[in-house]
């Protein structure tokens, strides 16, 4: 299995996690639980793939990533009732499926040859847009819009990690390692210690002579 197969296997499984933890706050079905998690599980890679241009979609190729996201949505239908807050638990798991899931973005730009715009575009596209999903389609306020929190600018941050230590080293594995440690990083550290981006606010315009 190569290094980019993995991490979308494993940010398959994480994403799911989320979607089915949403779908619990939301008192679905378990149909309801099993597209959710889907949903959010494929929906960045799905995106990446499209706009890519890629021969075939990457769970359409291999059908047992939906597998894994339906094993996910069960554990979670059987066992969330366990946790004492899925809120947070959410913030968390979708953490560490961010830190996958944009190195596993940014492993399938760099293997197709493309330049550091479309690596940093695909790691953050696949990274935020399962999520986006699941938040839209739940009626949730989406994480990646909440205000001022460092998440695109996680994501925007570890891609561009990546491609530094490619440039300045250059294993692809390594550089996908630091993608993903400075993307968890950054949005545990903005969960945590509320880092935050500036914010646009609104002034009144100044009276005109």
């Amino acid at each position: 299995m190569t290094a980019v197969a993995f991490l979308d296997y494993l940010s398959v499984f994480v994403f799911a996690l989320t979607g089915a933890l949403v779908a619990s706050r939301a008192q679905l079905d378990l149909l309801g639980f099993l597209f959710i998690a889907s949903l959010t599980a494929v929906g960045g890679g799905t995106v990446r793939d499209l706009v890519l241009n890629r021969e075939t979609i990457f769970w359409i190729a291999n059908p047992r990533y939906i597998g894994v996201a339906s094993a996910a949505a069960l554990l979670v239908f059987f066992f969330a009732h366990r946790l004492e807050n899925r809120r947070r638990a959410i913030d968390w798991f979708d953490a560490g499926a961010l830190a996958v899931a944009v190195p596993a973005g940014v492993g399938v730009a760099l293997d197709l040859g493309h330049g550091p715009a479309v690596v940093v575009m695909m790691g953050m596209m696949t990274g935020a847009f399962g999520g986006l999903m699941r938040d839209v389609v739940c009626n949730e306020v989406p994480l990646v819009l909440r205000q001022g929190e460092l998440y695109l600018s996680a994501a925007f941050a570890g891609a561009a990690a990546a491609l530094l230590i490619r440039w300045g080293v250059g294993p692809t594995p390594l550089a996908l390692l630091g993608c993903a440690a400075v993307t968890f990083l950054l949005r545990a550290g903005s969960m945590t210690y509320g880092w935050k981006l500036p914010v646009y606010k609104s002034r009144p315009p100044r009276n005109r002579v």
